[in-house]
């Protein structure tokens, strides 16, 4: 890969306040518009950037101003009202517990679902799953619907397929903060791993200790919008800096 591995250009989304009322039919298909209704709201505003391939982003700011939004764009999970997205190669995307897994599959249907959707053959799936299943340390539940599994055994099941996948770019969202010490520190070895294979990660976390082991430079957002991108330690020096003042 010669070219970015993400490329963001004049980015923004919005969302409406409540749900009562409807956008008309030219405001869904007759094209994107910079105008907000009373009731709209912009998640992100004009936010651009480049990530290169290898790269460890970490992605700072306070709760509500656009983090997860933003690698759920990233992801292809939403489409922007204005910019554009783009991504070379496939996402593996750890951004919600229950993304992607069926509650009323077993967890051995799952894995073969989740896997099979990011593209990963029959064949392979098979070589892998009993890694996967021992990665998760859930091999008593193999055959349980995955709706009755913990919340923390819904992450490690959900971090053990991902990181199996052979896509590019891995996107984390906090989520790992739900497993127990001894399994994060597990999946940090593994986050390791990919990184010295060359992946390239989007790491989203309010744990300065975290961002500061994997990522090398961040971007800090402040009311959906790009207020810094620099190495990590500026990043976080910056951030706590407005943080102390609110």
């Amino acid at each position: 890969m010669t070219g970015p591995a993400i490329e963001v250009h004049g980015l923004g989304v919005r969302f409406r306040r409540n749900r009562r009322g409807s956008r008309s039919l030219k405001d869904l298909f007759g094209g994107r518009s910079r105008r907000s209704r009373p009731d709209e709201f912009w998640a992100l505003r004009d936010v651009s950037f480049r990530v290169r391939p290898g790269e460890a982003i970490g992605v700072v700011g306070r709760n509500g101003q656009g983090k997860s939004t933003l690698l759920k764009l990233v992801a292809g999970v939403l489409l922007p009202d204005e910019g554009d997205v783009a991504v070379e190669g496939g996402v593996a995307p750890l951004i919600e517990i229950t993304g992607g897994f069926v509650g009323d599959l077993t967890v051995r249907e799952n894995v073969r679902l989740t896997a099979g959707l990011h593209g990963m053959p029959r064949a392979e799936v098979a070589r892998r799953f009993d890694d996967m299943i021992a990665f998760a340390e859930i091999g008593d539940f193999v055959d349980t619907p995955y709706k009755h599994l913990s919340n923390g055994m819904k992450v490690r099941l959900a971090f053990s397929v991902v990181s199996q996948l052979d896509e590019p770019i891995l996107l984390v969202d906090e989520v790992l903060a739900v497993g127990d010490r001894a399994f994060r520190e597990k999946c940090y070895r593994r986050i390791d791993e990919l990184l010295a294979e060359g992946r390239t990660l989007f790491f989203v976390s309010h744990n300065e200790k975290d961002l500061r082991r994997f990522c090398t430079r961040g971007l800090y957002l402040d009311g959906g919008r790009l207020e810094m991108d620099a190495p990590i330690a500026e990043v976080l020096e910056r951030y706590n800096e407005d943080y102390a003042t609110r």
